[in-house]
């Protein structure tokens, strides 16, 4: 009966590492980008190379529309969005538990949906850094995924996250987060985070729809 306890506790501890491999990599990478902006000399800082500039884009640097979610305007903005991951991915493990690639397949379609989405929509929009708008992605596919498992909590969350994006949209963000990061808050990187969430759910439930109908085929 030990044995067996002791079993399970392993199991469940490798099912937890890939998540956590994950969550170590984005916080090292973040942190990393924000380490280099802060000790460079002036005239040659990250930003300048790796951050959402739509003029830059346009002229075929592609990558930034990836890499912009990963920089950050200060310390305190960093911080709270590299403990917003953790919570999101704590919150919601269980999904990932068993599809050890969904995480990082999932990150990777957000940030280039985030950029995208931007690019394409807000035109306005010259620059951009932070990982709010994928953590807003990450949340709203966490509560969908509760939603298919039956947790009722699972409306509760993407209720909230759909009510707080359409506030954000009326009437902007709160002015102690604007203070503290100290930027503007890009509410429309929420807006394409959250429905780029949605969408992702969408693929990948219908991706386990196609494998089970396959499978039963067989």
């Amino acid at each position: 009966m030990a044995s067996l306890r002791k079993s399970n506790q392993d199991n469940s501890a490798s099912l937890w590492k890939p998540l956590y491999l994950f969550a170590a990599i984005i916080t090292a990478i973040s942190s990393a980008f924000w380490g280099l902006e802060w000790f460079s000399a002036q005239g040659s800082s990250v930003a300048d190379s790796f951050s959402y500039l739509r003029l830059n884009i346009t002229q075929g640097q592609v990558w930034r529309l990836l890499t912009g979610n990963l920089l950050h305007t200060n310390l305190w903005h960093l911080a709270m969005n590299l403990a917003g991951l953790w919570v999101i991915l704590f919150l919601h493990e269980m999904h990932y538990r068993k599809q050890a690639l969904l995480i990082y397949l999932l990150f990777i379609s957000l940030c280039l949906f985030e950029g995208l989405g931007l690019y394409f929509y807000y035109p306005a929009l010259l620059s951009y850094v932070g990982l709010s708008g994928v953590l807003h992605g990450l949340f709203s596919f966490g509560a969908i995924m509760d939603i298919t498992r039956g947790y009722r909590s699972g409306y509760l969350l993407l209720a909230g996250v759909l009510a707080k994006v359409c506030y954000e949209q009326t009437y902007g963000a709160s002015d102690s987060v604007v203070e503290l990061i100290g930027a503007r808050v890009a509410t429309e990187s929420h807006l394409v985070g959250v429905i780029s969430g949605i969408i992702c759910a969408f693929i990948w439930l219908t991706y386990l729809y196609i494998q089970q109908m396959i499978k039963r085929k067989k």
